[in-house]
């Protein structure tokens, strides 16, 4: 005589697995509570209260920091500067990460030193960075001025972090050179997994290098340049550390973002409520972006696995 089966077994499987699950969940949703949704719901709150720092019962202001930074035309110019670092310190580092990883790709003597190198100024510290680099844009003894005056061009050489017209785009250029070794090292990474015997055979078709890179070498690595992308392109939104470093927000609020501005208001002037308002600007513009991009490289991750 056959022994029933439980009907239970499957309920009390489901439970386990449910159990096994919050286990396994929980470590990090308390992370994500502790690290972002409380503070996140913390600076909510003081957006819409006057808090100086020493008041402990601010006063509801409602949307009055709101208001005050739709009509700021401080604000406008640090989002334009956050936008010429999006699109510049977005585009620099994924094309010249790219092209130096293609050089590299098939390189076989010296491969690691030359990632070493290339990789080394994305792990120094921000602060050794800014302070070098400082010295490099020098009026006087920077390389820079020195360099152009050894070539004959003696008319280019100005104070780069002193020039409002190109104090911007010297910290720029700073924080794209700082970056591309990490680009350079993923895009190395992605390289690998590109088909050799579709290169091959492409070689034997006749197709060019620039053929090659746009029809096979992209379209594998696609959701790693989406990743990267990402990455760097909120780093744009939320650039802070290297222009405070350099430039503090100058010259004449020339190299002004959305963070040194929050960062002045917030502990230089003791408005921390109209400073923790621009803090949520950032997130609000680079959530949406960072959001889009994540679900676009999912979508070419699951059609390359043929998911």
């Amino acid at each position: 005589m056959s022994t029933p089966i439980s009907m239970t077994t499957p309920k009390v499987t489901r439970r386990a697995q449910t159990r096994l699950g919050i286990a396994l969940i929980s470590p990090l949703m308390l992370l994500v509570i502790v690290f972002f949704l409380f503070p996140l719901g913390n600076a909510i709150y003081y957006s819409f209260v006057d808090f100086d720092g020493i008041d402990p019962t601010p006063a509801f202001v409602g949307l009055q920091n709101y208001t005050r930074l739709l009509t700021d035309p401080e604000v406008w110019h640090a989002l334009g500067n956050n936008a010429i670092w999006i699109v510049i310190g977005t585009a620099g580092p994924l094309l010249i990460g790219l092209a130096q990883a293609l050089l590299l790709w098939k390189v076989r003597h010296a491969g690691v030193f030359y990632r070493l190198a290339f990789f080394l100024p994305y792990v120094l510290p921000q602060v050794a960075i800014g302070i070098v680099w400082g010295w490099i844009y020098d009026p006087v003894s920077g390389w820079v001025n020195k360099a152009l005056q050894v070539v004959g061009l003696d008319s280019l050489a100005t104070g780069w972090l002193g020039n409002p017209n190109t104090a911007l785009y010297a910290v720029l250029a700073t924080a794209i050179w700082a970056t591309t070794g990490f680009v350079l090292i993923i895009f190395l990474s992605a390289l690998r997994n590109v088909d050799g015997a579709l290169m091959d055979a492409s070689r034997l078709d006749g197709v060019n290098a620039v053929q090659q890179l746009v029809y096979i070498i992209l379209p594998q690595i696609m959701p790693v340049f989406l990743m990267v992308t990402t990455v760097t392109l909120v780093g744009g939104f939320s650039v802070f550390d290297i222009i405070f470093i350099m430039t503090g927000g100058g010259p004449a609020n020339a190299t002004n973002v959305i963070g040194t501005y929050a960062y002045t208001n917030a502990f230089q002037l003791s408005q921390i409520s109209y400073g923790t308002t621009l803090a949520l600007l950032i997130t609000a513009l680079s959530v949406p972006f960072a959001v889009a991009l994540n679900r676009l490289q999912r979508r070419l991750s699951l059609q390359g696995t043929g998911a």
